[in-house]
């Protein structure tokens, strides 16, 4: 019988967080900058350089840890990492060892396909550290020269470490879209993977049932993870890898040291590049440069009581409240929080959540997309698309002119009642619209004949005519006005 396995899964983000100077000096952060121009003796290292903790840079940390359900200690310090790459220049990392800022914590995550059930992932720790430079390797001459850009030397990182809870690449994937989207929330960081805002390494090994118990593989780190598409296919190769090297070898943990692999994105495969180190060879000892951080609980309650309502609970007001369905929840609440904000206030006025939420999801972000604005730009405000819903549900605009009306109001900036005018729109008196259908169904005896044998379906072709007699009248009411009155005979 074949072997089956598990696939154990852990994953450390580096998310840059949105300050505008780097975490021990003043040089900028910004995106896109000609190599090497934004840098200064203390990030670069220099000799008799001292660093200032970026206090923005830790408030956003804590933000996000209070958020994520960690334990905050009121005592933490600053470690150096040791280690030699070519774009470290200090020779060491400013990072936090055995005191981080934040430990403990979960973040719960759930999947709209139900290919798993709910669950909760572990936070081991989120903790600051700065960021190394970058190397840049000139692929394209066929020589083996490498540049050194030390722009990102310095810049403020947010290392969130998960437990190895994960037991699939879909897992995986609602875990970082989760994480992501709750950071974008809280506006710590604009997680643009484009630009190295979010980074992903993914811890991946294997339980592999045997006659013998269940064995382990060893673990392996996969760097160079770019995107969300790449983990999951990283970790869905390397998990068929390793059971293809243990059926070869039996190799089990312990056998041989941790292992760092690269992804290759084009060819979808994981290359060897070197053995993991373990955290005794990075030599970690307190930072004699800065003091440690002392946080009251006090501090905290505040943070907590200052955060916003966040995706989760999100959706559990959409759906328990206005009555959404877990769908229509996810969609709105995955669009971020102005657009959620918007909706929130057409309900608030037309008090329709389903309506609102069709007009948003259907029409709107169609038009968001197809535009690439933001909600904050488009041109139909809250209450504009309030008085439309309203309008329809008065019966002063038919359904079927509803969209002519959503596109005058967004190309003129105008409100409904002037849309409607404009439009040429008149509520129909309902004595006004019995007698056009009691015309209708004098002329047409044999559809009269065919409702009452039970062809309801025959009203149909009334409601052309209707429409012809008198373009505003409302499609539906025609059908219901028709069918009693033929039934009545």
């Amino acid at each position: 019988m074949p072997n089956s396995y598990t696939t154990i899964i852990g994953l450390e983000v580096h998310v840059q967080l949105a300050t505008d100077s780097k975490l021990f000096c003043g040089c900028s952060t910004q995106f896109g900058a000609e190599p090497n121009t934004q840098t200064c003796p203390v990030c670069i290292g220099m000799p008799g350089s001292l660093p200032v903790m970026n206090r923005l840079a830790y408030d956003l940390s804590l933000k996000t840890a209070v958020a994520l359900n960690c334990e905050i200690p009121e005592f933490t310090k600053w470690d150096r990492k040791q280690y030699y790459y070519p774009d470290l220049p200090k020779g060491y990392q400013i990072s936090q060892f055995d005191l981080p800022m934040s430990a403990s914590g979960y973040l719960e995550i759930h999947d709209e396909k139900d290919r798993f059930e709910p669950k909760r992932i572990r936070i081991t720790r989120a903790h600051l550290e700065e960021d190394a430079g970058k190397s840049v390797h000139d692929e394209q001459s066929g020589t083996a020269d490498s540049e050194i850009d030390l722009n990102r030397t310095g810049t403020p990182l947010l290392e969130i470490v998960s437990e190895p809870d994960m037991r699939s690449s879909d897992e995986a994937r609602a875990y970082l879209s989760e994480l992501k989207l709750l950071l974008t929330y809280l506006g710590v960081s604009d997680c643009n993977m484009q630009e190295g805002s979010l980074r992903v390494d993914a811890n991946v090994n294997l339980h592999i049932d045997t006659d013998d118990g269940k064995i382990a593989t060893p673990i392996v780190e996969i760097k160079n993870l770019n995107s969300f598409r790449a983990v999951e296919r990283a970790i869905d190769y390397e998990a068929g890898r390793q059971f293809g090297i243990w059926q070869e070898t039996g190799q089990k943990l312990g056998e041989s040291p941790k292992q760092t692999r690269g992804w290759d994105d084009t060819a979808g495969i994981t290359r060897g590049q070197r053995s993991k180190e373990e955290s005794s060879d990075y030599r970690y000892f307190p930072d004699p440069d800065l003091v440690p951080i002392i946080v009251t609980p006090g501090q905290v309650q505040e943070v907590k009581d200052s955060l916003i309502e966040l995706p989760a609970d999100l959706r559990l007001r959409l759906t328990n409240e206005l009555g959404l369905s877990a769908y229509d929840a996810e969609v709105l609440v995955n669009q971020g929080r102005e657009v959620v904000d918007y909706f929130l206030k057409v309900v608030e006025l037309c008090n329709d959540a389903k309506a609102a939420c069709n007009w948003v999801t259907q029409e709107i972000l169609r038009v968001l997309k197809e535009r690439e604005i933001t909600i904050g730009e488009f041109s139909i405000t809250a209450v504009g698309l309030a008085g439309l819903v309203q309008a329809i549900a008065e019966k002063k605009l038919p359904k079927t002119r509803a969209k002519d009306a959503f596109e005058l109001m967004m190309a003129e900036g105008i409100d409904i009642a002037n849309a409607i005018e404009r439009l040429g729109i008149e509520q129909v008196d309902e004595s006004e619209l019995e007698s056009l259908c009691q015309e209708l169904l004098d002329a047409n005896p044999k559809i009269v004949a065919d409702v009452q044998s039970g062809k309801h379906q025959a009203v149909g072709a009334l409601i052309g005519q209707a429409k012809k007699k008198n373009p505003n009248v409302d499609p539906g009411r025609v059908r219901e006005i028709c069918l009693k009155l033929a039934q009545q005979g």
